[in-house]
């Protein structure tokens, strides 16, 4: 046979597959950061948000958070008032449950006017 091996084929093929069921399980939470990440810049973009209460800004975040089925808590948000702006910060992890592994997606989306 001059060829590729039929076992290294083979290998190639499960490697590609598990890395296409890895892409499968992680980017949906990768997109839904993306999206929360977006929703937060906005946020803080807008004049008006700059002299929004604490935690009015905090439960806004964290109700975007819950429709995106994220598991973010009102404590993980973070909001301050640097010089005549807001920055909001956000630290989470996502715990994804793999066969015979479980893997902590860490996320730190944030953001502030200038």
């Amino acid at each position: 046979m001059n060829g590729v091996a039929r076992w290294r084929i083979a290998a190639a093929v499960v490697i590609l597959a598990g890395l296409v069921f890895l892409l499968a399980m992680f980017a949906p939470y990768y997109l839904r950061n993306l999206e929360l990440q977006n929703f937060v810049s906005e946020i803080t973009r807008r004049v008006e948000n700059q002299t929004k209460a604490d935690n009015v800004l905090r439960t806004w975040v964290v109700d975007k958070a819950h429709q995106l089925d994220l598991p973010i808590a009102e404590d993980e948000v973070h909001v301050t008032h640097p010089l005549d702006g807001v920055r909001i910060d956000i630290r989470y992890f996502v715990k994804v449950d793999l066969p015979g592994y479980t893997v902590n997606l860490h996320f730190y989306p944030g953001a502030g006017s200038r």
